[in-house]
């Protein structure tokens, strides 16, 4: 129990600043009704009593945090914040059952955008801004987990990324205060940048704030059940796909671009095959539209929409201009496999992560070279570093957990009566972090509303499971971590 001491007080002060923000969207509305004030205020009140019982509780205790209650750190915390984010839409006078707050709750903060709330255009607008801050809080969350902890721990191959200040040491500490500072700065000018954006192009200033916050979060959560459909501006559409671009790009290269190093963001693999897949997927996928298409089509608007779609899906931001699975076979098809994409590491992107593809085509080709040289003495290079067989099987088992997952959250799903393609898609959104899923309930024309409370339930873990890169959730769950 010593060891938790640290895990405790860190968790602990993190209720204390997830207390500061659930004052903001009462501070922010302060000129007009904040119609679930009192809900606000006692869900501050309970979080912030709960962080000074644990800080009061461990202040005075060695702080010194082992490496390997790191995992307790990371998995413990995602999971009590997502319970206690929901305490305002449960606390509302909406009537929002636990499920539902729960559920809410968690693809807030993991920057899922999956939604079960409906009647958004009318919705109170402080719980809307809730929605927005929760998804903003996990998307710097995200970042530093990506950077600064999941290197160290080597989940899932991400030891490739690993710094000097991704070790946890004295010596690195003043490195990763730094680059903490810089992912920060620059999160928020994208995010200010992103509001005004929205804001001088037509949008409301709540709108813009709102939309401005999700899109670099990478979260999706809009004020409209039409979601990014109800603007009807291609202008608007082009640049939310800019900023979803942005929020799935390593953001520790946006700070070396900062300090100095030009020229490493475009250099980088992931983001090169990444920015590949966005330009070349939405131009093939409007031909395809435009040549199915039997009334007129508008091949720019088209584009548009499609680009936008397409960007959506694959930076697993959940926003829709419309409902892309009525475009057709193919377009069903492609949607569901683009779902397992992902961005890059080290950005607020869910998925799969586009370096895991890489160093599968590294391994597939090594495997192929020994097929035909036998003898022949190959090297894996990433982004010029080579890749140890450490990260590989890393990178191995994390894919063959997720495949796993994906199929056992899909039994599951299907024995509560839930049909194929919801069952499926329901499973792969929640784990990739991407929002809506495929078909007519849950689809982006849909919410996950009329589901069963089992199945939010278990959709709900799956998103944590997701964005924690399932390995972590694995090892602390072991018995064996715990006898040793």
């Amino acid at each position: 129990m010593r060891n938790l001491n640290p895990v405790i007080f860190i968790i602990s002060v993190m209720f204390v600043l997830l207390s500061i923000f659930m004052t903001l969207p009462v501070f922010l509305l302060a000129g007009s009704v904040a119609p679930n004030a009192e809900a606000f205020t006692e869900s501050a009140a309970i979080v912030c009593a709960l962080g000074i019982l644990g800080i009061l509780a461990t202040y005075r205790q060695p702080r010194d945090l082992k490496p390997r209650f790191m995992f307790v750190l990371t998995v413990s915390s995602w999971f009590v914040i997502a319970l206690l984010g929901a305490l305002p839409f449960y606390l509302s006078d909406t009537g929002i059952s636990l499920v539902d707050a729960v559920f809410e709750g968690t693809s807030g903060i993991t920057t899922t955008g999956a939604t079960v709330l409906t009647g958004l255009d009318s919705m109170d607008r402080d719980l809307l801004l809730w929605r927005s801050i929760l998804q903003w809080i996990g998307g710097i969350g995200i970042i530093g987990m990506f950077v600064a902890v999941l290197p160290f721990l080597r989940v899932g191959g991400m030891r490739l990324f690993a710094t000097e200040s991704s070790e946890w040491t004295d010596k690195a500490l003043p490195r990763m205060k730094t680059l903490s500072r810089g992912l920060l700065v620059v999160y928020i000018v994208f995010s200010i940048v992103a509001v005004v954006t929205y804001w001088l192009s037509g949008m409301t200033l709540f709108d813009a704030f709102n939309h401005g916050l999700t899109s670099i979060a990478t979260g999706g959560f809009s004020t409209s059940d039409a979601s990014m459909g109800k603007f009807d501006s291609d202008l608007i559409l082009l640049q939310g796909s800019l900023f979803m671009m942005i929020g799935s790009l390593p953001f520790f290269l946006f700070v070396r671009e900062m300090h100095g190093q030009h020229g490493v963001l475009f250099r980088d693999q992931q983001v090169r095959l990444f920015l590949t897949i966005l330009l070349v997927i939405p131009a093939m996928l409007t031909l395809y539209r435009w040549y199915v298409s039997t009334g007129d089509f508008d091949p720019f608007h088209g584009y548009v929409s499609t680009l936008f779609n397409v960007t959506s899906v694959v930076t697993t931001t959940g926003y829709a201009s419309e409902d892309y699975s009525a475009w057709g076979p193919l377009a069903f098809v492609l949607f569901f496999f683009l779902m397992f994409v992902g961005g890059c590491s080290g950005s607020t992107a869910g998925g799969m992560k586009i370096f895991r593809f890489q160093l599968s085509l590294i391994v597939l080709r090594e495997q192929l070279m020994r097929l035909l040289h036998p003898r022949a003495v190959l090297t894996r290079n990433y982004n010029g570093r080579a890749v140890s067989d450490e990260i590989i099987s890393s990178m191995i088992a994390y894919t063959f957990i997720f495949l796993l997952c994906l199929l056992v959250i899909t039994v599951a799903l299907a024995a509560l009566q839930l049909d194929f393609i919801t069952s499926l898609s329901g499973a792969l959104t929640a784990l990739t972090n991407v929002g809506p899923g495929l078909g007519a309930i849950i689809g982006p024309a849909g919410t996950f509303q009329s589901l069963p409370d089992a199945a939010k339930w278990i959709l709900a873990v799956g998103m944590l499971m997701g964005r924690l890169e399932i390995l972590s959730v694995v090892i602390v769950l072991s018995p064996a971590f715990w006898r040793s």
